[in-house]
């Protein structure tokens, strides 16, 4: 889990999920609530997918159908998390906007399926590759929005205002987890 959420952290090491990453993140409290929804999908999704793996794709020798099958799950999976948000919040739903249905084609989500598919041996390893990048995709989340509503009442040249700022600190945090490779190695 600390592996996944630090050392190979999904958006700022392995670069996926980058656009809600940069789309949601320009608040606080519209990033945390869009961190608890990709975690949710994230371990749903990568559940729903491994248990497709195991008990229907391999046995019936259509493991290339892997992917497909993993989207369908994934979209299944993102669109009861957009039931549920719009049921318990509608100001959240609107919050959210257009990036919540985008969690589907959140190319982390993906990521997070096949790899736990390839290389985990259990549900009980899938489940904690899932929440250990949920965790850091929501720790990159948070830090990068906190940051982001720190520079918009910052002092900054005009060309460096908005994205090319975003850019370069989502650049500096990348490199600041990227120094955590050689950790438990």
């Amino acid at each position: 889990m600390l592996s996944a959420a630090l050392v190979s952290n999904f958006a700022l090491v392995q670069f996926l999920g980058l656009c809600p990453f940069m789309g949601i993140s320009n608040r606080l409290d519209t990033a945390l609530p869009m961190a608890l929804a990709t975690a949710f999908v994230l371990v749903t999704s990568s559940v729903a997918a491994f248990a497709l793996h195991v008990q229907l794709l391999t046995p019936l020798g259509l493991e290339y159908l892997r992917l497909p099958a993993f989207i369908v799950a994934i979209a299944a999976a993102v669109q009861f998390t957009e039931a549920f948000v719009r049921g318990v919040s509608p100001l959240l739903h609107r919050l959210l906007g257009v990036y919540l249905p985008l969690i589907a084609s959140n190319c982390a989500v993906l990521g997070v399926a096949l790899i736990a598919t390839d290389s985990a041996a259990n549900l009980a390893e899938v489940v904690a590759l899932a929440l250990g990048a949920a965790a850091g995709f929501a720790l990159a989340l948070a830090c990068f929005a906190a940051l982001r509503e720190r520079m918009d009442e910052a002092v900054a040249p005009a060309a460096m205002r908005g994205a090319p700022l975003a850019l370069v600190t989502v650049g500096i945090m990348a490199l600041a987890f990227q120094g955590l490779r050689g950790v438990g190695a």
